[in-house]
């Protein structure tokens, strides 16, 4: 009896950890992520999905050719389907692989968009 209460402690103990650990990773991933490169004079906004969207702000040059690249890896739950309401993009992504949508020049303001359930959102600003 009391090497199973001390084998509950111990699970116990590693699922919180594991949770905690976790949380801190999500949170270094979405401050130091640098998801904005130049290519032949062209923007790349990179962002992961899974589980929601990595990162969930970006900043962006206005007026520039831009190319959205969603990343995925394993990616089976809704933040696998993309939806941009301004601009009317609906988009459904492979559960593994890399998926480009093209957003031509954007003006100065706040790009919005969410998985395809509205669960997910993440936003370009651009400046």
């Amino acid at each position: 009896m009391k090497s199973v209460v001390i084998a509950i402690i111990i699970a116990i103990i590693l699922i919180f950890g594991a949770m905690f650990f976790k949380k801190n990773e999500n949170s270094i991933d979405q401050e130091n992520i640098n998801n904005v490169s130049i290519v032949n004079d062209q923007q790349i906004i990179t962002i992961n999905a899974k589980g929601g969207y990595i990162p969930k702000v970006s900043s962006a040059k206005a007026g520039m050719p831009t190319l959205l690249r969603f990343n995925t890896k394993g990616t089976f739950d809704c933040s696998a389907s993309v939806r941009i309401p301004s601009m009317n993009i609906s988009q459904v992504l492979p559960n593994s692989g890399v998926t480009d949508i093209n957003l031509g020049n954007q003006p100065i303001g706040v790009l919005q968009g969410t998985c395809g359930m509205g669960m997910y959102p993440f936003e370009i600003n651009f400046q």
